[in-house]
């Protein structure tokens, strides 16, 4: 079993409940973890054998542009996503975090993770 993981991917979306939000936007930072049975990849040398990161990016980029109101529903876009698109992939992790939420006092960053394996 192998790990992939990307850490701090840096965008600029539009998620939240707030009018402000949806105008406005806020800066986040996803990291996305997949294991998954890519062992072939250490002997080969070969990115096919492998799940390719620059995909996974683009999972992230995706869906973070599609607006949502929880950033709940969209970790779970990436994870599904991240299993759906490489049949390897056995289980993803996601942390997205909003810099800067609009919450009343002086909040770095909120969080939310999720964690999605493979239906048997």
């Amino acid at each position: 079993m192998i790990e992939v993981c990307l850490k701090n991917i840096r965008c600029y979306s539009f998620h939240g409940c707030l009018k402000e939000e949806k105008i406005l936007g806020s800066e986040y930072l996803v990291s996305l973890r997949v294991k998954g049975e890519f062992d072939k990849s250490v002997q080969s040398d070969d990115l096919k054998d492998t799940v390719d990161y620059v995909l996974l990016n683009k999972i992230v980029l995706e869906e973070m542009a599609v607006r949502s109101k929880l950033l709940e529903n969209v970790a779970y876009r990436v994870v599904s996503r991240a299993l759906k698109e490489d049949g390897r992939v056995s289980e993803a992790f996601v942390s997205i975090s909003k810099l800067c939420p609009p919450v009343n006092g002086n909040t770095e960053r909120v969080s939310v993770k999720i964690s999605k394996k493979r239906d048997a």
